[in-house]
């Protein structure tokens, strides 16, 4: 049993350091969950997309894809062309009164747009691939065969207990965003996070 704890526990917490730190599938959770728009749906969306992804990484994939140059420039520029749009609408909301009343928010997308939407904000960014394929993927792979799938499990588990927390956590802070003034503020550091997210990729790229 303690064989199996350790990696287990490791995985949870190594993932969680890597999943909390302020990122897109985050922001975009967290805007989803203060607007209830399909907020539990997006959540375990996400938390799938890393699990896929973390059992990919784990299984041994990781060193594919940091060995074919081809693939690692279009994910880098694919990614930071989309946070780059998604940066930029996000200011555009900030400069709206009229799209950050959280009343009008609520609900607005449809089931389809919701989920296109949360495959495009995490598929498309470069850095989940890093985090869950490469970095996990290769800290598991030193785990023998019989106790790495509890590493994987492990950090499977952080990401589902995250995004639902954080998920459910956003609605508490509903009444404070009933305020055009706090949409502001969140939507302006989204699109800050999101092009520095981007400006970050093109440098590592170009260097």
């Amino acid at each position: 049993m303690f064989g199996i704890a350790v990696p287990f526990l490791k995985g949870m917490g190594i993932g969680a350091g890597l999943i909390i730190a302020i990122g897109a599938q985050n922001a975009f959770v967290l805007t989803q969950g203060l607007r209830r728009n399909n907020q539990y749906l997006i959540a375990g969306l996400c938390s799938l997309i890393d699990a896929l992804l973390i059992t990919i990484g784990v299984a041994g994939m990781g060193v594919l894809i940091t060995s074919n140059p081809l693939l690692l420039d279009l994910a880098v520029w694919g990614g930071a062309l989309f946070l780059f749009v998604y940066g930029l609408k996000a200011f555009r909301s900030a400069l709206n009164p009229v799209v950050l009343m959280a009343e009008q928010g609520t609900g607005s997308d449809t089931l389809i747009k919701a989920v296109l939407t949360t495959l495009a904000i995490s598929l498309l960014n470069p850095h989940i691939y890093l985090d869950t394929v490469v970095l996990l993927g290769s800290i598991g792979g030193q785990y023998p065969a019989e106790t790495r799938i509890w590493f994987g499990l492990g950090a499977v588990v952080a990401s589902f207990v995250w995004f639902f927390s954080l998920s459910l956590g956003a609605q508490w802070l509903a009444p404070l965003f009933k305020r055009p003034i706090a949409w502001r503020i969140l939507d302006s550091f989204i699109g800050i996070v999101m092009w520095t997210i981007a400006i970050s990729l093109v440098m590592q790229a170009v260097s």
